[in-house]
Order: C-alpha cells, then sequence, then structure tokens
C-alpha cells in the first residue's frame, strides 16, 4: 500500500480555493464578535462611514456647458463650489484634477473633463476598498443577522421568524460570490441567505445593487425577508413588481438594493433607453 505523504495538500481547484476562504471566514468571526457588545447603532454607522468613503466615487453631477453659460455668476459660485468639495478627498490620489475650480465657465467646464479622464480608474480603486473591508463588512451582515434571531418578520403578508445566522460554508460563498467565483449551492442550503453578503457589500457603492429572481414572489419574498436583515445596517430596500406605477417604480430602483426579475429590469433597461414603445 502506498501512503501519500502529504495528506493536507490537494490539487483540486476547489480544495484550493477553500483553503484560501478560510483565513477570510476566521476574520469575519473575530469582527463578528465584537460586534456582538454593541448597540444596533453600531451597524448603522458602520454602513454609514464607507458609504462615505466611497461617495468619492460618485458620478460627478456638473451642469453640462450649456448651461454654464446661462448661469449667473452667484450659480456659478455655487456651481464651483461643490465640484471643489468633490475634488477634494480624490486629489490626493488622483494628480490629473485641477488644484482649485474657479466660478467661471471654462474652469468648470475643464474641471468636469478632467473628472471624466480619471472616472475609469474609479472602478479599480472602488474594487481594492471593498475588498479591504469584507471581513469586516461581513461580519456587519452576520451580526445583523444574529440580532434578528426570534424575531417575527412580516413577509408577504405572514409572519416569519428569523431562525439565521450564516455558517462557514455560507460565509464562504458570499466571499467567492464577490470575487467573481462560482459556487455551487443545493436546495436548502442558504442561498437566499448567502446573498447578503455580497449584496450588502456591493451596496455600500451607492450605484445600486440588484438582486434579480425568477418571478416577482420571490422577489417580494425575499426583498421582505431579507430587507429586514438590510434594514437593520441601514440600507434601503425595494422591490420591482410587474404592476407598478412608474413613480413607485422609480422610488425602488432609488433603493440602495433592488429586488426583481430578469425581465423587469430587462424591459426597464429598454425602457430607459429609448427602445421600448414608451417612457412609461
Amino acid at each position: 500500500m502506498t501512503l501519500w505523504p502529504f495528506p493536507n495538500l490537494s490539487f483540486r481547484k476547489d480544495d484550493r480555493e477553500v483553503q484560501r476562504l478560510r483565513p477570510v471566514v476566521a476574520r469575519i468571526h473575530r469582527a463578528e464578535a465584537q460586534l456582538q457588545e454593541l448597540p444596533d447603532e453600531a451597524l448603522r454607522e458602520r454602513t454609514r462611514a464607507w458609504q462615505a468613503e466611497l461617495a468619492r466615487y460618485h458620478p460627478l453631477d456638473a451642469p453640462p456647458r450649456p448651461r454654464l453659460e446661462r448661469m449667473t455668476p452667484a450659480e456659478l459660485e455655487r456651481a464651483a463650489a461643490q465640484v471643489n468639495e468633490r475634488f477634494a478627498p480624490l486629489r490626493s490620489a488622483f494628480s490629473g484634477l485641477p488644484r482649485k475650480v474657479e466660478a467661471g465657465v471654462d474652469s468648470i467646464d475643464a474641471a468636469a473633463r478632467a473628472f471624466h479622464e480619471i472616472e475609469p480608474r474609479f472602478a479599480k480603486a472602488r474594487e481594492k476598498f471593498l475588498e479591504g473591508i469584507l471581513p469586516e463588512a461581513y461580519a456587519v451582515v452576520m451580526n445583523a443577522a444574529r440580532r434578528l434571531c426570534g424575531r417575527e418578520i412580516d413577509v408577504c403578508g405572514r409572519p416569519e421568524r428569523w431562525e439565521m445566522v450564516h455558517f462557514d460554508v455560507q460565509l464562504m460563498g458570499g466571499v467567492a460570490l464577490h470575487r467573481g467565483l462560482i459556487a455551487e449551492m443545493q436546495t436548502g442550503e442558504g442561498k437566499t441567505l448567502v446573498a447578503t453578503l455580497p449584496v450588502y457589500l456591493n451596496a455600500l457603492a451607492g450605484l445600486g445593487a440588484h438582486v434579480v429572481t425568477v418571478n416577482d414572489y420571490l422577489a417580494k419574498r425575499d426583498a421582505d425577508w431579507m430587507g429586514a436583515l438590510f434594514r437593520l445596517t441601514g440600507l434601503t430596500v425595494g422591490c420591482i413588481q410587474g404592476p407598478m406605477e412608474p413613480d413607485e417604480r422609480r422610488a425602488a430602483y432609488a433603493c440602495d438594493i433592488t429586488y426583481g426579475t430578469s425581465t423587469e429590469f430587462g424591459f426597464d433597461y429598454l425602457r430607459d433607453n429609448g427602445i421600448a414603445v414608451t417612457k412609461d
């Protein structure tokens, strides 16, 4: 009989990936243990702090040049002040931005063009930041789930008792999903709960996190059910349903997290891009 001398060494790629995830899971547990001693507001404070850090990478809301040319001096002053405020946390990392934006059409327009030139680099900076806070962010989600245990949640008009806290394999699945890996889970293994981890993390960016489900019922169920967890962390949750007024639909998309079906998201994309018959 031949014995393999390295019992902890595996050549299967999925086994190697799991080994890489174990230290991350350990960090999540350490961070979550510290949160257990803090009040609920501590979760929301961390959410707000991360959102503020990531807000520097939001799109620039600067008036286009034709509108700038119609502005009064006072309006130009306000526009320049807003641009300078947006640039303040970015200047140290992006030298291409002007040191100061003057209250003039040319200065504001040039600043906007400089911003758009560096904007493609934001995705990488955002990704680096999210990866850096991943263990602490996942700990917030896990701790929120722990705090909800024993509470009744209104899910599609019916009370559901919350009895879920993420297992280690679910934490691994959440890390894998954020990193673009495939996490295979069978029915009943907690895909809905696993999704809360990368959804929360990516929703912090303030660009909208969309969760796609297969039908309207599941979209509403998950928005109600997992929404209780997200709201405890300070995030807002919306749900896109087939029969909705345009204002209701816009309000759902304005939330940090939006649940819906691929059909609804797809047709809304067509409407937004002028391909559908009507805007509504």
